[in-house]
């Protein structure tokens, strides 16, 4: 039962970060003002994260509980410690880049999270099949 619990929320974290990279982030951009859509953005970037990180913290748990610690146990704790670095790390400076007018490093840390994301999307789907 916890392993297809497991991937049932696996497969949300999914729909989650397809929907938000290929839907919300991109439309935001499109439909609000600049200024608007950047504020929207740093106000669901931390859920997104959140909401993200705790799903598969608790799928990281299922796997402990049943002390399955193959491949799909690596990729979903790497899946989850990302989280933590986007959301606690990483937007953070992305955002003080983007403050502070420092264009070179905002365009590269946004790249990595963006680098991230994907990896991350790749390792839900590797766990999924």
């Amino acid at each position: 039962m916890l392993s297809q619990l497991s991937n049932y929320l696996t497969s949300i974290i999914l729909g989650i970060m397809l929907f938000f990279s290929f839907v919300v982030a991109p439309i935001t951009f499109t439909v609000l003002y600049e200024e608007n859509a950047r504020k929207f953005i740093r106000k669901i970037f931390p859920y997104y994260y959140t909401v993200n990180l705790i799903i598969s913290f608790f799928i990281l748990i299922f796997f402990i509980v049943q002390e399955t610690f193959s491949l799909n146990f690596y990729l979903i704790l790497a899946v989850t410690f990302l989280f933590a670095l986007l959301n606690y790390i990483l937007m953070p400076l992305i955002n003080k880049y983007r403050d502070k007018n420092q264009d070179n490093k905002f365009k590269y840390s946004h790249f990595i999270s963006v680098m991230i994301n994907f990896i991350q999307i790749i390792f839900l789907v590797i766990i999924l099949i």
